[in-house]
């Protein structure tokens, strides 16, 4: 059995819905006619272009050309995440790279590579579409984390400084900040884990049963996915968090947001 061939019909048909969204929202006054319009669009033109764009990329499987692409998605995941957080101190990119870059490259490979065993590692049809969803569904789980462990601290303002001023350093005066924060990340991953399956047929899943996928070896992929995304969640929410939690403070341990 073959997924059924969606035709330029069917997608404005699909689009009728979005019409009707946007109606009520003229109806009502709600002013979000224009960000439907923009955002159907965008996925419109996005979702096209990253089609042509995988069937040229599946069509060269060149390993380098993988990897460029992937380090590209990493680069906007930290740009777009950081654009979330509040209240941040400044030059948070490269460290937020860093820990995205090195949650979702150790994930991706470990999956490819070791759990799925895909020859070649690289095979541009498993671990992009695998690292895509690592990044997406982890970047939510490093901002909040990052949006967190900033707020915290602010809160805590005289409960830091005063551990500083009786000589511990930012590490022990943030670590009440970096708990919670890491604790923030990770909850909505542990919700998620815990209600797949029971109120909604996730994203893997649902895409291998309308390709005709056995539903058991489906569930199989949806757990290993599952695990991978919480596993680069925990990572990269960890990582992030302990490579930033010092540009809170200035050269003289003063916290300085």
């Amino acid at each position: 059995m073959n997924a059924e061939v969606i035709g330029w019909l069917e997608l404005l048909l699909a689009t009728f819905f979005i019409v009707i969204a946007g109606a009520i929202s003229v109806a009502m006054s709600l002013g979000l006619l224009h960000s439907l319009i923009i955002a159907t669009l965008r996925t419109y033109l996005q979702l096209i272009a990253l089609g042509f764009a995988l069937t040229w990329i599946f069509t060269t499987n060149s390993a380098w050309i993988v990897l460029g692409v992937f380090l590209f998605m990493i680069l906007m995941t930290a740009q777009i995440l950081l654009k979330r957080v509040k209240h941040k101190p400044s030059n948070l990119y490269l460290p937020t790279v860093s820990a995205v870059f090195l949650s979702s490259v150790t994930v991706a490979f470990a999956v490819t590579g070791l759990i799925v065993q895909v020859e070649p590692w690289y095979e541009p049809r498993y671990f992009l579409t695998m690292g895509g969803m690592i990044l997406g569904n982890s970047m939510n789980g490093i901002a909040l984390s990052l949006e967190r462990l900033f707020d915290d601290l602010q809160k805590r303002t005289a409960e830091v400084n005063q551990a500083l001023a009786f000589g511990g350093n930012p590490w022990e005066a943030s670590l009440p900040s970096i708990r919670v924060a890491i604790t923030a990340g990770l909850t909505p991953t542990i919700n998620s884990m815990s209600a797949v399956g029971l109120v909604s047929i996730p994203g893997m899943m649902t895409g291998q049963l309308l390709a005709g996928a056995d539903p058991v070896q489906a569930a199989k992929y949806q757990i290993v996915v599952m695990l991978m995304i919480s596993a680069a969640t925990a990572l990269g929410a960890m990582g992030s968090v302990y490579f930033v939690y010092k540009r809170a403070f200035d050269s003289e341990w003063r916290l300085m947001i």
